[in-house]
């Protein structure tokens, strides 16, 4: 299976590897830096350079087989072979937007203690739905205390449970849409000292306070009991 790199170092930009497997378009490799769509996160996107040939990378996906994690490049016209050694070089600017905005979404999720029902983690902007119940949401309250605790500058840290630990403590997954992954026996937990602490295979931040200043730019009914809460940069000109 594809050692993921990513999770041990979220901020390693490029990485020599070996080509493992080839289908087409698609390029499998012994180690990744790039993260596969999964979790509302979407998959890296960059550039595989092998010699003086260099290949756009469009895409990440997990193998649903065996879940190793897949490349597309945008041509199958790449003459790659398996042993291959080449390069990976990750769009750094969107990745570390969307560590930023995953980190952020955490932090929003400990501010809302309701069960979340889905989200998307984007560049530009992210949202997160709730099963709101009786609960209410205040826009420019919730822009307030986000930015708190992101000048907070709370560490976040990475950890590990048991596929036990987690079934004795089911409040620990707070997103009823993705389950974490079971079957190996271990489960990453993500740590923000005393904020958020859950389950989570997504990249993030060493420190909230990389995150930046947001706000709340929306908040949609969609449905009874469901409330879509959309967050976004407001700082991005001066980045």
């Amino acid at each position: 299976m594809t050692e993921k790199t990513f999770i041990s170092d979220s901020y390693c930009k490029q990485l020599i590897t070996c080509i493992a497997a080839v289908d087409g378009t698609w390029i499998e490799c012994d180690k990744t830096i790039f993260y596969p769509l999964g979790g509302g996160q979407p998959g890296d996107t960059g550039t595989l350079k092998m010699d003086d040939r260099s290949y756009r990378i469009v895409d990440t996906r997990k193998d649903k087989l065996q879940g190793n994690i897949l490349h597309e490049l945008e041509t199958s016209e790449h003459g790659l072979n398996v042993g291959d050694k080449i390069e990976l070089h990750l769009d750094w600017e969107r990745r570390y937007k969307h560590m930023r905005m995953h980190s952020c979404m955490h932090l929003l999720s400990a501010l809302i203690p309701v069960p979340v029902t889905g989200g998307s983690v984007g560049v530009e902007k992210s949202r997160l739905d709730f099963d709101i119940g009786e609960h209410k949401l205040d826009k420019e309250d919730l822009t307030l205390r986000l930015n708190a605790l992101i000048e907070a500058a709370t560490p976040v840290t990475f950890e590990t449970i048991t596929d036990a630990e987690l079934d004795a403590n089911p409040d620990l997954v707070r997103t009823m849409s993705v389950q974490p992954p079971r079957g190996a026996g271990i489960i990453r937990m993500v740590r923000m000292q005393t904020v958020d602490y859950q389950p989570c295979g997504g990249t993030h931040v060493n420190n909230v306070s990389e995150i930046g200043p947001v706000r709340i730019s929306k908040i949609e009914n969609k449905g009874k009991r469901n409330r879509r809460v959309h967050i976004v940069f407001s700082d991005e000109a001066a980045r």
